[in-house]
């Protein structure tokens, strides 16, 4: 089967609802979802959609501040570059089992980078891979199952 570009926010959509279903499922980073921010999927989708269509697909659909809610929770239960780690991780296992192109790798890149941003504002790690301990992001790959 060929793997086709993301073009469409029905595409978005569909590749969030496989990731949230897979980020829910994980013993490291579900529990944050399901237990401490007790994230309502159906209500959270059309924003987090809105969100990767203008990141991804150029629009304007997304207006609001993405850190904000992160910082709410990460006074709640600290986020860490583990954390962080596996969501991309995920993300990208979730574009590589359906995607690939152009927009595909500007997804992947762009979640990368989101992690980065988040744990240096949420000031948790060196996001430089220096002495603060943490392994930079474009080192954490996931095995695909090969």
């Amino acid at each position: 089967m060929a793997l086709s570009d993301i073009t469409t926010r029905a595409e978005l959509e569909s590749a969030l609802r496989r990731f949230y279903g897979a980020a829910f499922a994980d013993p490291l980073i579900g529990p944050i979802f399901t237990e401490i921010a007790r994230l309502d999927l159906e209500a959270h989708l059309p924003r987090i959609t809105d969100f990767w269509e203008s990141a991804l697909l150029r629009t304007a659909a997304y207006r609001g501040n993405a850190l904000a809610p992160h910082a709410a929770l990460h006074a709640i239960s600290p986020l860490t570059a583990e954390h962080f780690g596996r969501w991309v991780q995920l993300w990208r296992a979730t574009l590589d089992g359906r995607h690939a192109g152009p927009v595909t790798e500007r997804a992947k890149a762009q979640a990368q980078r989101i992690a980065v941003a988040m744990l240096r504002r949420l000031g948790e790690g060196d996001t430089g891979g220096g002495s603060g301990g943490f392994v930079p992001l474009a080192a954490v790959r996931l095995a695909s199952g090969a």
